[in-house]
């Protein structure tokens, strides 16, 4: 049985995970913080969200525009004046009047209703039906929420400035939701495993780079998945509320693990270093994270060879799975003590002499570390 923690290192990278975003500002226009924020405000749960519901169930069609009436005047005429409270109800009994419908922006009172709306014909659109066309253009003229209803199809739009974000149903999205969740629970093991295996390492003194690339690796496609199935949950409203407990359970603690990783591990140290190279870390394109093209997150260069480069852990990571350990305390045992392998070493006295520790706090910390060495290694024999 083999017990190097590095062994298989090729089997822990994944392969493409299969219809998983490849860029996820080029294949789901929810990471746009307007359309987004459009969603959760027809997501189920919502009035707008029942009204528009009792219009496909009639198979009725509609233009719905959401802005201040005083401000988007000048490009409809016609009409009839409300200034009615907004209900469901009335959403859809005026819906089955021809022209638009007027809706103010808290989505507190409907405006007008049956109006014929009039946006700038010269404003380039590629939506083919009037209803959508006219959508379109009104959102870029006004940066307005439009919702566009269609009839024949029974489908619902979004228009918002030059975005656009068509509505599946939410029995689809549900289905792709778990399925999401389902490959996050798979993504959630294979880094513990990573981890597990870097802990080991780095209380043996044993890490390499490449190591510490696996885990920044599982941890990005981790967080990168929970954020696809937390913009899934927006869309999914009430719907979606046992999907965020679970995603909650799973990558809670991901954020706070990939930053000490960062912490631990970046060639120059330093928050600021820190905060740069988790920032190029979220915005590297998923096939260079697939093909591990991390070292520059970690301010190391192009040339260097991961497998062969040996790192040594500053003990950030560890440190913070010590209960009641301030963050400025674990800052000066770093710092003073020169890494995790001078934290493990030093004796009792060694560390009541950091600012902050004390005679309880070192025991705790003495303690802390043998049982995450103990807890390590029978995890460690599990998994073998």
């Amino acid at each position: 049985m083999a017990t190097d923690p590095r062994v298989d290192r090729q089997e822990r990278r994944p392969a493409a995970p299969l219809g998983f975003p490849r860029s996820a500002a080029e294949l789901d226009p929810r990471i746009e913080p307007s359309v987004l924020t459009a969603i959760s405000r027809i997501a189920p749960g919502t009035q707008l969200r029942q009204g528009i519901d009792d219009i496909i169930r009639a198979r009725e069609g509609a233009l719905i525009v959401i802005g201040e009436p005083a401000e988007l005047s000048f490009m409809f005429s016609g009409g009839i004046r409300l200034d009615q409270a907004f209900t469901p109800q009335l959403l859809y009994e005026l819906a089955k009047m021809d022209g638009a419908i007027i809706v103010n922006s808290a989505i507190a009172k409907i405006a007008q209703a049956n109006v014929q709306l009039m946006p700038d014909p010269t404003i380039p659109s590629n939506e083919t039906g009037t209803r959508h066309r006219t959508a379109e253009r009104v959102a870029r003229q006004t940066k307005a929420l439009v919702i566009s209803i269609s009839q024949q199809r029974e489908t619902v739009t979004v228009f918002i400035g030059d975005s656009r974000y068509q509505l599946d149903p939410i029995a689809d999205v549900l289905a792709k939701t778990n399925q999401a969740l389902a490959t996050l629970e798979t993504y959630r093991q294979r880094l513990d495993q990573v981890l597990t295996r870097l802990t080991a390492l780095e209380f043996q003194n044993a890490v390499m780079l490449d190591d510490v690339l696996v885990v920044l690796q599982r941890a990005e496609l981790t967080t990168r998945m929970a954020d696809y199935i937390e913009r899934a949950c927006t869309e999914l409203g009430s719907e979606g509320r046992l999907i965020r407990m679970q995603l909650e359970e799973h990558v809670s603690e991901v954020p706070a693990e990939k930053a000490a990783i960062v912490y631990d591990y970046h060639a120059d140290g330093g928050a600021d270093r820190v905060a740069e190279g988790l920032q190029a870390l979220a915005q590297l394109p998923y096939q260079d994270l697939l093909e591990f093209e991390l070292l520059a997150m970690l301010g190391y260069p192009a040339t260097t060879n991961p497998l062969d480069y040996a790192v040594t852990p500053r003990g950030y990571r560890v440190l913070t799975h010590i209960p009641r350990l301030p963050e400025n305390v674990i800052h000066r045992l770093v710092t003073e003590l020169a890494g995790l392998e001078g934290i493990v070493r030093a004796s009792q006295r060694d560390l009541e002499a950091v600012d902050g520790v004390g005679a309880v706090r070192a025991r705790e910390i003495r303690e802390g570390l043998r049982r995450l060495q103990e807890h390590n290694l029978v995890d460690r024999y599990l998994q073998l």
